[in-house]
């Protein structure tokens, strides 16, 4: 018999009354919220970062079920192990509360059945944030700042996302095709150590994986929170603010937002309640606000839209858990935000593929979120976009065997832009079973007669694909990986350890790179004067378990347990930059070093790579054989993406800090490197004149 909440919270005060008062006044919620939402959720139905604190599963593990259930286990961990990495310490009291908090949640948690048929659950309904009136009647800004807005504004156009001006940075990764390349030269190889800081700007607490924007002097950046600010981008002086008001519960795995959109006079924000909205970018004025989902199901947002052919394009996330509708992608007219299509990357009954889920209701093929926002082909007109694995992450844990394919999931999906039509899927990694996604960056080159699309999975397998008809080219490994037995460097086809193709629930499955990568959503850049790719890459191990997981409508999830190591032979060197070869997929240079790489890569015509690491810094390195000619270290780890621009005929770079949901391996990993918690900012070097 279940412990009631009565029960826990009496029994429990009494015996820490004097110690624990925190608790019986009932901030065990606050405390989660702060300490523990970002890799749990706030939901308590973990993330990809920490596991589901809700459920039988739960209850079992720590002893919560019966009267004679004792909190004492579950405090010995958490007061030994949480948060990780040690720098945030809790009191006992907290920890006490902390407890009796998720004990309550667990004894009045309600049935799955609560979940209806259109996997909508019982709390305030999502059409209740229905229009941008209203959300505009209640989006203001957090400080006393009064907004001002732009006098000139040039309309961004369908022409300039596909032929940028050098000096600005009008797309997540510049332009459409991913490149992460910047055509600006004034800083080089030569005077590259002589950057010096322009101007700094504090930004708001959460996973900082944002990718400023610059158009014509004016920056327009995405803080955690969904929150957008135009920026004089020579200055840092800020001109408007824009706070999205969502439901906390929305809100996932610290609130990454790793990119906006720009097209005419509005730019485009994907919301953590599963919404698209417009901004008036002269003005920060909501223009209108689009509802793709009911968040209450678990869709939610990490990365935003790109345009392509004047059409909004982007996929969600919080497809785990099993519900009536699966995952999709969609495109919206970028005027009146009106749906225009709709695509599911899941293969349903009656389409083709459906045979691919091994039987299972449409409700129980869960996953294939799109994690990263894709890339755009004007010629072809098609948008790429990558898919990540089957949740449960085990393919016994979700009732199937790798044999079974799971469309759409692992793939890139190359799809028109005006009518969402599945032009071409190629299947990296098909029945997916050890959280091994190639769900990341898409990058487009062009070579002579070649159109090929490159992209990297967390097994650190570079694939290139001919992207008018998604034929396979090639794959390469990029670093140690003890995954596939065979790879067919004919076909791409392959083959998994006879034990991992064979494990079962509960059985644990070693593997190198682990879960974290290899690679992941820190993006390669491609340099077209060198004719090189440059990838970031973890040098990290992990032991995967699977977890039994019901059939039930509300469950499903990740489903998996698992623990990071450094690879073999790694020597401590956590963090590498490799590059490759566009053409003979050869290895050129690679750099290893202590601190994981945490930002996306920057390439740039002045024969630089820049990327910034765990250890705060910064670094510039020489495109050409990797050497390192500057390194600054900055408040906190950086993050996110950086990008160069221009204003009045000088050069900028600019790299985000501040840690996210990855600080609960980093912390345990490289505990010998200070990780501090806060420090979201924007920094921005230039010569000096």
């Amino acid at each position: 018999m279940r412990l009631s909440t009565r029960t826990i919270r009496s029994a429990f005060c009494a015996g820490f009354l004097a110690l624990a008062q925190p608790l019986c006044a009932g901030d065990g919620a606050a405390l989660y919220e702060q300490h523990c939402a970002q890799c749990h959720g706030l939901d308590l139905r973990g993330s990809a970062h920490g596991n589901s604190l809700l459920g039988a599963a739960f209850v079992d593990k720590w002893g919560l079920d019966g009267e004679s259930a004792s909190l004492d286990a579950l405090l010995t961990y958490n007061k030994s192990s949480m948060p990780p990495g040690g720098e945030v310490s809790l009191r006992p009291a907290d920890h006490h509360a902390l407890a009796v908090f998720l004990a309550e949640k667990n004894a009045s948690m309600a049935k799955p059945s609560a979940i209806d048929a259109n996997g909508s659950g019982d709390n305030e309904a999502a059409d209740s944030w229905s229009s941008a009136d209203v959300i505009a009647s209640i989006a203001k800004n957090r400080s006393a700042f009064k907004n001002n807005s732009l006098p000139d504004w040039r309309p961004v156009t369908s022409a300039m996302l596909n032929n940028p001006d050098p000096e600005n940075w009008l797309s997540w990764r510049r332009t459409l095709d991913g490149q992460g390349y910047s055509p600006l030269k004034q800083i080089t190889r030569k005077n590259v150590d002589q950057l010096q800081l322009a101007w700094v700007l504090a930004m708001r607490d959460g996973s900082n994986q944002t990718t400023p924007l610059v158009h014509d002097g004016v920056m327009f950046l995405a803080h955690p929170g969904n929150i957008v600010q135009a920026i004089d981008a020579r200055s840092g002086e800020l001109i408007w603010e824009y706070a999205y008001q969502y439901p906390p519960a929305a809100k996932t795995l610290g609130g990454p937002q790793r990119n906006i959109a720009l097209f005419g006079d509005k730019v485009y924000l994907a919301t953590y309640d599963a919404a698209v909205i417009a901004i008036d970018a002269k003005t920060g004025a909501l223009v209108w606000r689009a509802v793709k989902a009911d968040y209450q199901s678990g869709y939610t947002h990490t990365s935003g839209p790109i345009i392509g052919n004047g059409v909004v394009l982007s996929g969600i996330n919080g497809c785990e858990r099993y519900k009536a509708s699966g995952c999709f992608i969609t495109g919206h007219d970028a005027a009146t935000g009106k749906e225009l299509w709709r695509t599911s990357t899941i293969a349903l009954p009656g389409t083709p593929g459906d045979e691919s889920w091994a039987g299972l209701a449409p409700e129980f093929r869960a996953g294939s979120d799109t994690w990263i926002a894709g890339s755009f082909d004007p010629e072809l007109n098609l948008f790429y976009i990558g898919t990540s694995q089957a949740k449960p992450w085990v393919a016994a844990s979700r009732g199937m065997s790798p044999n079974d394919k799971a469309l759409y999931t692992n793939s890139t999906m190359a799809l028109d832009a005006n009518t969402g039509e599945i032009v071409w899927f190629y299947q990296h990694v098909p029945g997916e079973t050890i959280d091994m996604e190639v769900g990341f960056e898409r990058v487009l080159v062009d070579k002579g007669s070649n159109r090929w699309l490159f992209t990297v999975g967390k097994d650190g397998l570079l694939w290139r694909l001919e992207r008018r008809s998604g034929k396979f080219d090639a794959v390469v490994e990029t670093t140690y990986q003890d995954v596939f037995e065979s790879i067919n460097h004919d076909t791409g086809e392959l083959r998994y350890r006879k034990d991992i193709a064979a494990a079962g629930i509960g059985d644990p499955i070693k593997t190198c790179p682990g879960i974290y990568g290899g690679h992941n959503w820190q993006a390669m850049a491609y340099s077209p004067r060198e004719h090189a790719l440059y990838i970031p890459l973890h040098n990290l191990c992990s032991e995967l378990t699977g977890r039994e997981v019901e059939l039930v409508l509300g469950e499903g999830g990740y489903g998996g347990d698992s623990r990071s190591f450094p690879a073999p032979g790694s020597n401590g060197l956590l963090g590498s930059l490799v590059s490759f070869d566009a053409d003979s997929l050869q290895e050129r240079w690679r750099h290893d070093q202590r601190a994981m790489f945490m930002t996306g890569a920057l390439s740039t015509a002045g024969g630089l790579v820049f990327i910034g690491d765990l250890d705060r810094r910064f670094n510039a390195f020489d495109s050409r054989n990797g050497e390192l000619l500057w390194s600054v270290r900055l408040g906190a780890p950086t993050h996110g993406y950086p990008i160069s621009f221009a204003v009045d005929g000088e050069q900028y770079i600019a790299v985000p800090t501040g840690m996210g949901v990855f600080r609960a391996m980093t912390a345990v990993i490289s505990p010998d490197i200070y990780q501090p918690a806060n420090g979201q900012a924007l920094y921005v070097f230039k010569l000096p004149r």
